[in-house]
């Protein structure tokens, strides 16, 4: 019990002191946390998103993470012209301690159209809001409460100075979607997350440990092989305080019902992602008119692996897209914006 208090500790003071931020497996399901700038590139009008992600049961107190987001895009002028309005919010809680993260990022999304047959679009984006950080102190099981090889949950031992702090973080994002013919439809982007580097510390003496900016890079490519078939890959990389991460992933979908048109479809598809030395994720997936339910796995890879047997967790994944019939008189100014 005391190895496993330490590890835990230790855990979550790497956590704070690199202040890395969360990630799902089916990245590619939650825009927003990739790129500001990905906010309202779907075929739609509305995208409702729900996560819940369970990790490392096998080893430890589960790490959970849930997440939500809505987008909502608005007809800007009649040049083609779109704006985003986007909210995400994620809480995560981690470990015995109960180190919990949540955060409420509103989004703003401008899509400049930059050809009037095309869909082509070039998309800037601003989102800041408020981030919590909090821990239960009563769960820390410390060096100087074993006595004698047994645990005291009564003996003296460290006082925090708060088990809690609030801050605010703003982020940045470019990207560009276009099509090539009729078959192919692809977004680039680039986003930075945390320019206003802020202060993130326990300790209010900690004056120099700050949440360091992210880099991201992302993009996405649909492929219709068919005309009820296709093929979708993704692919992530973040760099952040000198820690990389690079993520890929490749879905095959099909339609299962004869009635191809958006809203009648029922689609399936299965492929996998994998974060780069850490986890290969198998994924399925089924559409159901303008519903989506995606479902996933990650076997560990990392050094992790012998400890876990491999097990990492269980990732569900929610979505809903829906079309605004008061928008049929954009239909011939309006593109649509990206199309995934």
């Amino acid at each position: 019990m005391k190895k496993i208090s330490i590890l835990i500790w230790a855990c979550t003071a790497w956590v704070i002191t690199t202040a890395q931020d969360l990630s799902f497996s089916q990245f590619y399901e939650k825009p927003l946390l990739r790129n500001p700038a990905l906010a309202g590139v779907f075929d739609g009008d509305v995208r409702v998103t729900g996560a819940f992600r369970n990790q490392w049961q096998s080893i430890s107190v589960p790490f959970q993470t849930s997440a939500a987001s809505i987008e909502y895009k608005i007809p800007f002028n009649q040049h083609g012209d779109w704006l985003t309005l986007g909210l995400q919010s994620t809480l995560d809680v981690a470990g015995d301690i109960k180190l919990k993260r949540t955060q409420v990022l509103p989004v703003l999304n401008f899509h400049k159209s930059l050809s009037a047959d095309e869909s082509k679009y070039l998309s800037i984006a601003f989102s800041a809001g408020p981030v919590n950080s909090q821990f239960d102190p009563t769960k820390l099981k410390l060096n100087d409460q074993f006595m004698g090889g047994a645990y005291n949950p009564n003996a003296p031992t460290q006082v925090f100075e708060r088990t809690g702090f609030n801050y605010w973080t703003a982020s940045t994002g470019i990207s560009y979607s276009s099509s090539y013919g009729e078959d192919i439809k692809y977004y680039v982007g680039v986003g930075l997350f945390h320019f206003n580097k802020p202060k993130v510390a326990f300790y209010t003496s900690n004056s120099d440990v700050y949440l360091q900016p992210k880099l991201a890079l992302n993009g996405g490519i649909t492929i219709q092989t068919t005309e009820v078939n296709r093929i979708i890959g993704y692919a992530d990389y973040f760099s952040q305080g000198g820690n990389k991460q690079f993520m890929m992933g490749m879905l095959y979908g099909t339609d299962i019902t004869e009635r191809l048109e958006d809203d009648r479809r029922v689609s399936f598809y299965v492929g996998a992602a994998y974060r780069w030395n850490d986890a290969l994720v198998p994924v399925a997936k089924i559409d159901v008119y303008r519903l989506g339910i995606g479902l996933s796995y990650d076997v560990t890879v990392n050094k992790l692996s012998t400890a876990t047997q491999m097990r990492g967790g269980f990732e569900l994944t929610l979505s809903y897209k829906a079309n605004l019939t008061r928008r049929n008189s954009y239909t011939d100014a309006v593109q649509c914006v990206g199309g995934f």
